[in-house]
Formats: structure tokens, C-alpha cells, sequence
């Protein structure tokens, strides 16, 4: 599996403790943040390859140093928090956040999840898989789009969104099962967080020139299609 760092925010020394101890055991790097007033620093030095984080923290809250991080890199981040409830959940993965867990939460739960999310994140790494439509290029291993010189970075959802689309061009893809694939599982998947996402996606397209790439195809989802 390789060693896989793991970067740890979360005020509760106990549990932040208990994580990377469990963690470790599953041999990967964990480090804790030290300074709550401070993140950025040493998470560029970590250079993790996910972030779990607690939303209630000294200082700033877990949604506010998620943009912080999304500024500079898509690593993978898990929410953990005891504020469970929907609209915190759907603010996280508006953030970017990527997965919540629900405080207390298990410790094989927590390590299942960020299993999966780094199998997800990292296995396609090495292949130079990159898919066109009309000369615009989803390059699958920067998580990128290319427009000609220009490069469109894109979030894990977007590129995750826009992955399906090229896969599928010409033939409508449903909501269900672009959210099935952003989550893998339909605990808190939100209509509105999937419109959103599109949205976003539509927004870069439109900084760069492109309009129409993404059609809504009224009670069949959306699709990327030839001949508009």
C-alpha cells in the first residue's frame, strides 16, 4: 500500500490520540495538528495524502480551514464531528469535503473509510488515462480539464461528475447514479449538493469560453452529447 500520511485536526488530544494510534497500526503516517491558529503551514510541510478533520476547533472551524486547504490541493478530507445533523453534513461536502463520520464514531469505521477514500483517490495515479470531447481534454491523473493552454482545475466531486459524463458521451447519465458514484453509498447523499456541483462545473466551463458542454435532459439527468 505504500505509506499513506495522514493529517489529523481535531482539538480532542484523547481522541486525536486514539485515531492515530488505530491508524498507525494500520501502517500509515499519522501527524496531529499543533496549532489551531495555524494550520496551513504544517499541512504543507505533512504534504498529507488525506486530512481528517474535526469541524468544532480553537480559533477557526472545520469548514473554514477546508477552503483554506482547497485553495492549494484536492487531498481527500473526511469531516468528523458531533454535529451530525444534515445541514452541517451538506456544508461540509459543500466545502469540499469529501466524506463525514458522525462523533463517536468507531475506529474500524474510520479506518474502512479512509481505506476506501485513498483506494479511490490514488490507484489511478501512474496512468495516463486522458479522455476528449471536442478537443477539450479530462485528464484523468491531475484531476484536470484542458482547454488548449488553459487548465481548469477541478475539485474530487467535479472531476469524479465530469469522469462519468465522458464516459458516457451521447447518452444521458441519471442523477442517482452520479451521486452513487460520488459517495459509493446513499447515507447523506443530497439532491442539492449534485446541482451545486454542476453548477460549479458549468461556471469554470464558462470562464474558459465553453458553454452547452453540459446539457439537462429533463427527467433523464445530464449528459454530454455530440451534434447540440
Amino acid at each position: 500500500m505504500g505509506m499513506y500520511k495522514i493529517f489529523v485536526i481535531e482539538d480532542d488530544t484523547v481522541i486525536a490520540g486514539e485515531i492515530e494510534k488505530h491508524l498507525e497500526k494500520w501502517g500509515y503516517k499519522v501527524e496531529t495538528a499543533s496549532d489551531f491558529g495555524n494550520i496551513m503551514p504544517q499541512f504543507a510541510a505533512f504534504e498529507p495524502h488525506l486530512v481528517l478533520m474535526d469541524i468544532m476547533l480553537p480559533f477557526y472551524n472545520g469548514h473554514y480551514w477546508c477552503s483554506q486547504i482547497r485553495q492549494i490541493s484536492q487531498v481527500p478530507i473526511i469531516f468528523v464531528s458531533s454535529a451530525g445533523d444534515n445541514m452541517n453534513i451538506v456544508m461540509a461536502v459543500n466545502m469540499g469535503g469529501d466524506d463525514f463520520l458522525t462523533k463517536p464514531f468507531d475506529l474500524e469505521v474510520l479506518a474502512a473509510k479512509v481505506q476506501a477514500i485513498l483506494r479511490r483517490t490514488y490507484t489511478f495515479r501512474g496512468q495516463t488515462t486522458v479522455m476528449e470531447y471536442r478537443g477539450i481534454l479530462l485528464d484523468v491523473t491531475e484531476a484536470a480539464l484542458k482547454i488548449g493552454e488553459q487548465k481548469l482545475e477541478l475539485t474530487k466531486n467535479e472531476f469524479k461528475i465530469l469522469q462519468l459524463l465522458y464516459e458516457n458521451i451521447g447518452s444521458p447519465v441519471s442523477r442517482e447514479r452520479i451521486m452513487k458514484r460520488l459517495w459509493d453509498n446513499d447515507c447523506f447523499v443530497d439532491d442539492n449538493t449534485l446541482t451545486v456541483n454542476v453548477a460549479r462545473i458549468r461556471k469554470k466551463l464558462e470562464e474558459a469560453g465553453i458553454t452547452d458542454m453540459i446539457q439537462t435532459r429533463k427527467g433523464l439527468g445530464y449528459m454530454i452529447g455530440e451534434g447540440q
